[in-house]
């Protein structure tokens, strides 16, 4: 191991890290990094970020499913819509790419009104996004499971985008059930975008996909492992009668999970900003309360059902204190590390992380 991995090795462990903090203390989010962190390897914000760079060229399309309607009101929650938004802002900095926000009907007002907080265009029509700088699109996508198939198709039949990235959007279990956390069926509710997911991945585009708990896009990646220690999740521990759990059946190359999807998605941000040198691509404590507020009085709740900024229960304050932190542990990385030098190489020489990073 050279001084550049260890350092990008250990930045990603921070990341992993806050992203996964438990105020909780339930612990289903360590039950989720110890499964996703097995089947991934390695730091998962950093890995996924790494196949981003790789891939990701300039006026290229980046697709981001988003949008999970809740119970009792049927309204969309926090968790997920303001993370997208402000990866859609680190998409067009770290690469000049133009995101697309797939979202249900119930969230693009939400989303319009955030775009401006985030300092970007925002447009339905995917070829102005195209044709204009600063700009992002946003498309409905439908609740028909009888339409998924046909709108999926048509949404890529002139460009396919290079990458596509689901945060907190809700994917239907095997029998195509789709269910909320604690496993009632929220199927005539949300988007069936794991559908269009699916089309996506078997033509081979870049798939990333940000979980909190087992009911989202991507997370059959570590079905086996959810379905044997989350709640709800195996066959039969639904309460809605189909008896198929709550687990998605959909599965990703790259899966991040964390103590909320938003969390996940700002370790995400953290780690371009960090493979980039830029420390713009990751938000500003000030942005971040901001999109809240704006995100709350556009319609948006927190799972709590809280009409007040929150996301997964936290207040504007723990989100604040999540982004400075990976700000900070960022930054310090990119600026200052060198003042560490002459501790690199006797800490490779001893062989530890060269250890750990063959058995991950």
């Amino acid at each position: 191991m050279e001084r550049a991995e260890l350092e990008k090795w250990n930045v990603g462990e921070n990341l992993d890290a806050l992203m996964n903090l438990d105020p909780r203390g339930y612990g289903v989010c360590r039950i989720l990094y110890e499964g996703s962190r097995k089947a991934m390897g390695e730091p998962l914000a950093m890995r996924a970020a790494e196949r981003l760079c790789e891939t990701v060229k300039e006026q290229d399309l980046v697709f981001i499913l988003t949008g999970f309607v809740l119970l009792p009101h049927r309204i969309p929650e926090m968790d997920g819509m303001v993370s997208s938004m402000l990866l859609a802002r680190s998409l067009v900095l770290a690469f000049g790419a133009k995101p697309v926000i797939i979202c249900p009907e119930d969230c693009v007002k939400a989303v319009k009104k955030c775009a401006s907080v985030v300092g970007l265009h925002i447009y339905e029509d995917l070829k102005t996004v195209q044709e204009l700088p600063y700009s992002m699109g946003v498309h409905a996508f439908t609740k028909n499971s009888n339409r998924a198939s046909m709108e999926a198709e048509w949404l890529i039949k002139d460009i396919l985008p290079s990458a596509v990235i689901s945060v907190e959007a809700p994917g239907a279990n095997h029998l195509g059930v789709y269910h909320n956390a604690v496993g009632k069926d929220v199927s005539e509710l949300e988007a069936k975008s794991d559908v269009l997911w699916e089309l996506l991945k078997q033509k081979g585009v870049l798939n990333i996909a940000i979980g909190d708990l087992g009911n989202e896009i991507g997370m059959g990646t570590i079905g086996m492992h959810i379905r044997q220690y989350v709640p709800f999740t195996g066959q039969g521990e639904c309460i809605c009668g189909c008896k198929g759990g709550t687990l998605a059946a959909s599965s990703a190359d790259h899966i991040i999970t964390a103590t909320c999807s938003d969390w996940g998605c700002y370790g995400l941000m953290a780690a371009l900003a960090y493979l980039k040198r830029d420390m713009e691509i990751l938000h500003r404590e000030e942005m971040e309360a901001e999109i809240m507020r704006v995100a709350s009085r556009s319609g948006l709740i927190d799972m709590t059902g809280s009409l007040l900024p929150g996301i997964d229960g936290f207040n504007t304050r723990m989100n604040t204190g999540i982004v400075s932190l990976m700000r900070q542990c960022t930054a310090y990385a990119v600026r200052y590390s060198r003042n560490s030098d002459q501790w690199f190489g006797p800490v490779i020489g001893k062989g530890f992380f060269q250890k750990r990073g063959e058995g991950s």
